[in-house]
Formats: structure tokens, sequence, C-alpha cells
């Protein structure tokens, strides 16, 4: 009898503990900073600041290192607000199909599949992209350190009314 009560004693301290180490993997994965949603609802909003060129927003999420690459050329930050703002390229509207995110340390790298309704020297195109951000966390804020447009080769899915 006093085998049998050891046994269930020693069977109920593991239940307890199994369920205590589950209870605080939960908790610590409840608690990481980062969150996928965070950076694809970031990535929205900046793609409604560009199609409404507000600069000044734009040039607080940019980091003062940021590079952007577009299939004419690739410059950093000043070059990119002074685009948006001149008119030169005008993002109209990013019409995204699907987003992932992946952080390292304070890095978020998103990946947007997304059809650009952009005016480009006065001509409207629209153009198929798997768009790279990436976003670096510092002092609680998250700065775009980069924004990087690859042509894909599907087809346009967007269809403009």
């Amino acid at each position: 009898m006093k085998l049998q009560a050891f046994i269930l004693g020693l069977f109920l301290l593991f239940v307890f503990g199994s369920c205590t180490a589950q209870k605080k993997a939960t908790t610590a994965t409840a608690n990481v900073p980062h969150s996928d949603q965070e950076i694809i609802n970031l990535s929205n909003k900046k793609w409604q600041w560009m199609a409404d060129k507000q600069v000044d927003t734009l040039a607080t999420l940019f980091h003062e290192k940021a590079m952007f690459v577009h299939m004419g050329g690739s410059w950093g930050k000043e070059q990119e607000i002074k685009v948006i703002q001149s008119g030169n390229i005008w993002y109209k509207k990013a019409e995204v199909y699907s987003s992932s995110v992946k952080f390292i340390d304070n890095t978020a790298i998103l990946l947007n599949d997304i059809d650009l309704v952009a005016v480009v020297g006065g001509n409207e195109v629209v153009n198929p992209f798997m768009v790279t951000e990436v976003y670096v966390k510092e002092n609680g804020k998250w700065k775009m350190g980069s924004l990087t447009f690859s042509r894909l080769a599907r087809p346009v899915k967007y269809n403009q009314k």
C-alpha cells in the first residue's frame, strides 16, 4: 500500500510539474516583444502614407541609413523622401495579397506579394512585386532600414474599377 501511495505521489508530482512548466512556457511566449501583426500593420500604414505622400510621417519611419531599391535604381532616405514629395513616383495603391514576417533579434524582415499601382513620369503602371521590408527596433520604435522591390514573373492580379 505504501508503494502504491509513493508511486501515486510521484505521478501527481510529475503531472503538476509538467503543467507548471507548460504554463511558464506559454507565459514566456506571450511576453515576446515582437509580433507579426505589429509589423504587418506598420507596413500597411506605410503603404497608405506613401499613397498620401505623407513625407513627414515617412521621414520619421525611415532610418537615417535606410536603403531603397527600385527597378530604376537605389538610393537612401533623403532621395526617397524627395521622390515621394515631388511625385516622380506616386505609390498610388499597393494591393497586398500575402505577407510574412521573420524576426532576428531586434530586426523584422517582411515579405509582401503585391500589385503596385504607381504613377511614374506621369504614366500609371501596375506591376507585380515581391517587396522586402526590413525594420529595426531602436529605442522601442520600429524604423525601416530597407525597402526592395523585386518584379515578379506572375501576371498582375489587380483589377482596377
